[in-house]
Order: C-alpha cells, then structure tokens, then sequence
C-alpha cells in the first residue's frame, strides 16, 4: 500500500523549522499505518505509543510536562533508546490524554530537535474542558481515504496512474475502458485502507462489504461513547439522512427531511460533531465567484457528503451487480456517488477549497467551486455521457470565467471556455492544459 502523503512527511521532516505534527482524519483512514511506514522508511528507530486506555501515560503526563522527565518515562515505559535526531516519537489518539497535546508547546520550544508525529481520530470533538491546545507550536496535516489513485497502485496499476499524470489524453483514451472498469470498482470499494487491500488480494466485493458494515458500526459505536448523551440522537439521525439529501435533485441539505419540523439550531451540535471527527464534508453555498470564495459563503445554505464514495454505497445498500450494467453506476441515486467520488478526490488535493453555487431563483446550480488561491474554476459533475452545460454557460456568461470543467463519462475535451475532464483522471483538475 502506498499513500501520497507520505511525501508531506519526508518535506516536514526536512523542515528546519520544523514543529510537532498532528494528523488528523476519521478512524480508519490509516493515520496509525502512515506514521509507522514513515518511521520505518526514515529513522533509524522510532517509539509508538497508543494513549487510548493507557493509565501509565495518563500519570505520566499529569505531573510536570518537563522535556527531559518526560523522554525518560518514555524511554521506561517502552524499554527503548530515544535519540532526538534519530528517533521518531508516534503519539497515537494523543487526544485521550489532554496534557500530552499540551507537552507539545514544551517539546517546540524546549526540544524542538525532537521529531513527534501525533494522529488522533477524535481530536475535534474530545478535547476536554480547560485543555491547554499549543496553538501556534504544532502543524497539522489532514488524511482522507485513499483516492482513486492509490486505489489503482494498490490494484497494481502503477502504469496507469503515470499514464494519467502524463496528462496524454490521447493515450489515456485508447486505454479508458480499463480506466472505467476499474473506476466502478472504487465506486463501490472505495478508499478506506482495510478494504481496498483486502479486495486487491481476493476481488471478494462480499467481504468488502462486510469490512464497510464494520467501519460503519464503529462509527455508531463512537456516537454513543465519545458524544453527549443528549446528542447523540441527532447525530445519528442527521447521520442516517445523509444518503437521502444526496439523492434529492438540489443536494442542498434540509433539515426537515431529518425529521419533520425540525430546525437547524437542534442540529448544530450534532453536525459539529460529524464535522469535527472527520465523518462528513460540509461544502457551503457561495453567493459569487471571488477570491477569497471564504468571503463569500452563505453558511445557511450547504450539502453534506460522507467521507468515502464505498462506505456510502454501503449506506444504500448498492447491489454488486449494478457494476454490469454498462455505466448505470454513475447514474445511480441521481448521481449522488459520482458527486461524492468527485468530491472525495479534490479533498486529497493541496491548497484547494470547495464550495458550490446557485442562482438567487435555484435554477442554475454549479456542483462545486474551486477555489486553489489562484483562480476560480467551476465543475459540473455529469453522472452519464451528457454534454448539456446549461448551468455553466449561465455562470460563465455571468461572471466571465475563463475556464470551465466538466466532468463526465465523456473523453477529455478542450473546447473554447470549457474542458471537459475524464471523471477517471478528476486528480488533474489543478493542472489543466
């Protein structure tokens, strides 16, 4: 298994400024895998410690957070040599024990010649009351399901992803039918680790499916442990409404379809919390297409994507025989996976934020919004061979965009304002020609 962000690890190592380093993501995405590949491939030695039920770390962490005592009751409590330069200190679900999160400030200033790499799978939402975070003297970096890129290396398609970083268009679409069949699988695979190996060893869609329901299960099993009881109820609810509001014609999330009546204030609490620990991808409406697009978000209005395109066909129970029928998958649920896959991919991308836009009457709707610091570039999600863009051509001849991208079924395409991109080669959005 190979994930890209492994490279961010070896520049912050390299880093001279370098700080402790949070990452953060959902359970399950492989936080805890990444950082032990990474000490192997790039220290001489490293020491991992799991603080999740683990009383021994909890006392040592509650006294004094002075640097030296606390190497030293690491180096006791794993039996192992800790040199500043050469060992790799992993911090796994740091944020059960507050006060290690706060030894970090100690480490950045006192030590910073330590190297410590910290994941917590609930680091949003399970910060106690009155924690002390070190704002300022530690750096974060987000980890998501694989992508379809790594999907294909861990399918043993290495040719394939550098076909499609070559951007030779030419070629990619003499080989696209190997593109799509595989494209179908990661529809209904997806992009959490456990799954992806698992099926790139047997091609067994029913075990997938079982390690889905799992992750799924877990994730409620969560809900009840680590939220409020009182909203735990709403989170489930909201959580379960998601495949719905997905498979409405406007995406846009509304509460009543939770439960009739209900209102947005009974929720915030409860969307937070999915937002927090990684569950669920909030993309908010914006009013017009400037830079900043953050200056322009209307926060009443927005659609809620689950973190992965194969555990929300898990959610909807897609049967494994719909990756037959011809591109029928794409179609499904009024497209809603293929805007969640197109979504999930430009998560993993660098500096890149999204948001979506309508008209004032909601008669033309743009899926997404890219805003990557540079420019502006609109998507149109096409579930089908459809090169109607009646929605882009408003929004263009509105605001004057020079560039525009749809992605569909369809073959790469360059016309005059508008190119039209593989949902296959998505990854290439930031890099258009």
């Amino acid at each position: 298994m190979y994930r890209t962000t492994i490279e961010l690890l070896y520049k912050w190592k390299e880093k001279e400024n370098r700080k402790p380093l949070i990452i953060r993501g959902a359970r399950q995405v492989g936080k805890t895998w990444l950082m032990k590949e990474f000490a192997e491939k790039a220290y001489k030695s490293y020491v991992y410690i799991n603080f999740d039920n683990n009383n021994q770390m909890k006392e040592l962490f509650a006294q004094n957070l002075n640097v030296d005592r606390l190497i030293m009751g690491l180096e006791l409590y794993t039996g192992q040599k800790i040199v500043s330069s050469e060992t790799l200190l992993i911090f796994d679900e740091v944020q059960e024990v507050p006060k290690a999160l706060t030894s970090l400030k100690y480490f950045n200033e006192n030590a910073p010649s330590y190297h410590i790499v910290c994941a917590g799978s609930l680091l949003g939402i399970a910060l106690h009351p009155g924690t002390s975070f070190p704002v300022g003297k530690v750096e974060f970096m987000d980890l998501y399901p694989m992508s379809f890129s790594e999907f294909l290396l861990a399918m043993g398609k290495e040719k394939y992803v550098k076909l499609l970083n070559s951007k030779d268009y030419e070629m990619i679409t003499t080989f696209k039918q190997e593109y799509i069949n595989l494209l179908k699988q990661y529809f209904y695979v997806g992009g959490m680790p456990e799954a992806v190996v698992n099926f790139s060893l047997d091609k067994d869609f029913n075990k997938v499916r079982e390690i889905q329901k799992r992750i799924l299960e877990a994730y409620e099993q969560d809900f009840s442990k680590h939220a409020p009881n009182e909203v735990v109820p709403r989170i489930r609810m909201l959580w379960n409404s998601i495949p719905s509001q997905l498979t409405k014609e406007n995406k846009k999330f509304i509460y009543g379809l939770i439960k009739e009546g209900a209102r947005a204030k009974e929720y915030e609490m409860a969307l937070l919390w999915l937002t927090d620990c990684g569950l669920v991808h909030q993309v908010n409406r914006v009013t017009a297409p400037n830079i900043p697009l953050k200056a322009y978000e209307d926060l009443k209005a927005f659609k809620l994507f689950v973190l992965d395109v194969g555990l929300l066909s898990c959610m909807v129970r897609l049967n494994q025989s719909t990756l037959l029928n011809g591109n029928d998958l794409f179609k499904e649920f009024k497209g809603a996976l293929t805007e969640q896959y197109v979504l999930q991919q430009i998560k993993t991308l660098d500096n890149t934020n999204t948001y979506y836009w309508t008209n004032d009457r909601n008669r033309a709707e743009i899926d997404f919004l890219l805003d990557n610091e540079i420019s502006i570039i609109p998507v149109e999600v096409k579930a089908e061979v459809n090169l109607q863009s009646k929605s882009l051509k408003t929004f263009r001849d509105k605001y004057s965009i020079k560039t525009s991208v749809r992605t569909s079924m369809s073959d790469y395409k360059k016309e005059e304002w508008l190119i039209n991109l593989p949902l296959y080669a998505i990854s290439n959005i930031n890099n258009l020609r």
